[in-house]
């Protein structure tokens, strides 16, 4: 059988492919941008990839008309303030689309929405629910609370919280009630439920096995750690505070912070286990997802992360095609060459760069560069990177994006997602026996004149520096 899979390049959709192969299936990967899709070539044989815009119902013709089944797991809270009617849009086109074929069952990814009284985010939500169950098709909505997993939002952003914060100040929010639930469960309930009919035309709450306050969750966690944390909840702090707190202590996006933090102010506790009698299964404790997370963290195996996502760092319109060639008029250039001691200890020091490992030279400032920038609202370094040695076209490293990533050619190109007055390349590239460091800079006016001149003394040690500890490790 034939399933469709909308965001294959997304934390669930990446973790959920594997499983629908091995159950045999042919899926077609939608993406927005090929070159920011990159499965193993044994999954890569086994599936197609088309290239689809949700906001574009031509592109949706892409769709093959032979497909049986379909996921649709695409969600935003983008730092557009419009998001709400773009995802319903995006709802009323696929849906459209897929009445043009023979699907007989579609899966949707949502959140509990059994409050009278929800945040935008949740309202969202319930409308693409809405608009889907529309079709001429099955229909299931899989309604889930916080996801917890390695790479998640949830498990990232509660960490952030609690191994930096000895002291975690609040809002009330921090005792409404929650029913988290690991990746692991959340794979197994939207894989068994495709093509089972008694889940056809229905909607379905899926949690853990506990109901906790979002203190709760912060303090368990801290247990796991090993760590004691003490928690005081302030009376009165507004949206706006809390939202900045949030975004300045975690490595969330400040548009992500505000949704967050509107969505934690409303309960998300399931109204039945249904679910779990049909499909036989029974979720794992908070606490078990927690320490499965922190395995897959220590032996480096974390599949996908919420960070890569181009939505979540108010990326959405990138495509990476379209800064792979960078520019070489009109732009100011700091290129470095070293000759190298070992090209495959060079290439394994390059392929490492960023994330915990640092930036070889100068860490300081690189840091400093990082607190500027969230600052004045970009994203800083606290998105680190996925994988400890490995990058792909579209993975995240702090403030950049991979656009190209070739280790037998010896070549990676970064694109910085920072707040800059221009665009700003980062080439590692292997002529011979000889590393070419490449800083590209193609200014937007005056103001991005000014910028490269003032940072230019910095820049004349740092990528010094750090090309010497690229080569030789010293």
């Amino acid at each position: 059988m034939k399933v469709l899979l909308t965001g294959a390049t997304g934390y669930i959709g990446k973790r959920l492919l594997p499983v629908l192969i091995e159950r045999g299936y042919e899926v077609v990967c939608c993406v927005r941008d090929k070159d920011r899709f990159n499965p193993s070539e044994s999954v890569r044989s086994k599936i197609q990839i088309i290239e689809v815009d949700l906001l574009d119902a031509k592109s949706l013709e892409n769709i093959p008309t032979d497909i049986d089944g379909a996921y649709y797991l695409v969600h935003s809270m983008s730092n557009s303030g419009d998001y709400t009617s773009l995802e319903k849009k995006c709802a009323i086109n696929f849906r459209e689309a897929l009445n043009k074929t023979q699907v007989k069952h579609m899966v949707y990814l949502s959140g509990i929405i059994n409050e009278k009284s929800l945040s935008k985010h949740l309202i969202s939500r319930k409308n693409v629910e809405m608009e889907l169950k529309k079709g001429d098709y099955h229909f299931t909505s899989l309604r889930s609370g916080i996801i917890i997993g390695a790479g998640s939002a949830s498990f990232e952003i509660i960490r952030d919280l609690v191994e930096k914060l000895p002291v975690i100040i609040a809002p009330k929010w921090l005792e409404t009630k929650s029913q988290p639930i690991g990746i692991t469960d959340i794979i197994r309930f939207l894989n068994q439920s495709l093509f089972n009919p008694k889940t056809y035309d229905q909607e379905f709450d899926v949690g853990g096995p506990e109901v906790l306050s979002y203190k709760d969750i912060l303090f368990n966690f801290g247990k796991v750690r090993g760590l004691n944390r003490s928690f005081f909840i302030v009376p009165i702090m507004t949206p706006r505070l809390s939202s900045y707190w949030l975004y300045f202590v975690t490595s969330t996006a400040y548009e992500l912070a505000v949704a967050l933090v509107d969505s934690m102010k409303v309960e998300v506790v399931c109204r039945d286990k249904r679910l779990e009698k049909i499909l036989n299964i029974e979720p794992e404790k908070y606490e078990v997802s927690l320490r499965k997370a922190f395995n897959k963290i220590q032996s480096n195996q974390i599949v996908s992360s919420w960070k890569d996502s181009l939505v979540r760092t108010g990326q959405s319109n990138l495509n990476l095609s379209d800064f792979i060639r960078v520019p070489k008029y009109g732009c100011y250039k700091d290129v470095q060459r070293s000759a190298y001691e070992s090209r495959s200890d060079c290439l394994a020091r390059i392929w490492q760069i960023g994330g915990e490992t640092g930036w070889y030279y100068a860490d300081g400032l690189w840091k400093l560069r990082g607190f500027i920038d969230k600052v004045f609202g970009g994203v800083g370094l606290r998105r680190g990177r996925t994988n400890k040695n490995k990058l792909a076209a579209g993975d995240v490293v702090d403030f950049w994006r991979v656009l190209y990533a070739d280790k037998k050619e010896g070549k990676l190109l970064l694109f910085a997602e920072m707040k800059l007055p221009g665009e700003a390349w980062l080439e590692f590239r292997i002529d011979g026996d000889t590393l070419v460091q490449t800083a590209t800079f193609r200014p937007k006016g005056l103001l991005g004149r000014m910028y490269w001149l003032s940072v230019l003394p910095f820049h004349s040690f740092i990528f010094k520096g750090m090309i010497r500890k690229l080569t030789h490790g010293c």
